[in-house]
């Protein structure tokens, strides 16, 4: 009977340990899955916002769990958990900001003033701090040294046509190496984004203003050449066109990027 008990107890520990190492994102999963739609097998996307702002109670309510955590929760979760659960809140907060001002806007640019970026606003409520798109992105993701890895510039999303498509389910811990994985193959195929010619490769300019993340060693890139290489059948280059690239000795320009609104056009 006593060791009956015993395991009694030891069994409902690990169910709220197992509770408490996750965070239910299924809300913010079916959003995404009723309104995302995908384009070239998921090389792009576009959000029926019009849809998404029918359903902002629903929106709000998973807004409002993201901001009951605490930082010693979040603190206690697993690495991909907590990289998941930041994903989520900036692309959802990024949602609701779009939300504030549509259907009177063509960018999110045009949330932003003379003198502050829309991603600069503080209007987030995360983690006992009011923050604001880049506090998540610059600070909690990249700043903090934690995860170190650049796939995440293709999982976070602008909310424009130049940034790397928003993904029609929600990230999760437990799924979120294929996540980025998947993310990163498809955005590198995407030509409208990135490509290559006979002699020169033409990327999106992502890979400028983050090429530091890009040269730090993931997976052994030591720069954004090195970086490039790792996915050289996503960016269809020829043995030779590798060859140079890992030498260094191919010309890589960077293309103007689209900031126009991810909507849907009805």
């Amino acid at each position: 009977m006593y060791k009956l008990l015993m395991l009694l107890i030891l069994s409902m520990f690990t169910v709220q340990h197992s509770v408490a190492d996750t965070f239910d994102h299924s809300d913010w999963d079916r959003l995404l899955k009723a309104h995302v739609l995908e384009l070239q097998h998921g090389r792009a996307t576009q959000l029926d916002y019009k849809g998404m702002a029918q359903e902002r109670p629903q929106l709000s309510a998973y807004l409002a769990r993201l901001s009951e955590v605490q930082q010693h929760q979040f603190d206690s979760w697993p690495k991909d958990e907590q990289l998941a659960f930041l994903i989520n809140a900036y692309n959802a907060w990024t949602v609701e900001l779009i939300l504030g001002a549509y259907p009177d806007l063509t960018s999110i640019k045009e949330l932003g003033s003379l003198f502050q970026s829309p991603w600069k606003k503080v209007f987030i409520p995360l983690l006992g701090k009011e923050r604001s798109l880049d506090d998540i992105e610059h600070g909690l993701i990249r700043g903090s040294k934690r995860y170190q890895d650049p796939r995440i510039h293709f999982a976070v999303n602008c909310a424009s046509i130049g940034c790397p498509a928003l993904k029609a389910e929600a990230y999760n811990g437990n799924t979120l190496e294929q996540q980025l994985e998947q993310q990163t193959q498809l955005f590198l195929q995407d030509s409208s984004r990135n490509r290559n010619t006979a002699q020169r490769l033409e990327v999106s300019s992502i890979f400028k203003w983050y090429k530091d993340d890009f040269a730090a060693g993931w997976r052994g890139a030591q720069s954004l050449e090195q970086f490039l290489a790792l996915y050289a059948d996503a960016l269809g280059l020829s043995e030779t066109q590798l060859q140079r690239l890992g030498s260094g000795n191919i010309e890589i320009d960077f293309l103007d990027y689209d900031w126009n609104l991810n909507d849907i056009q009805h």
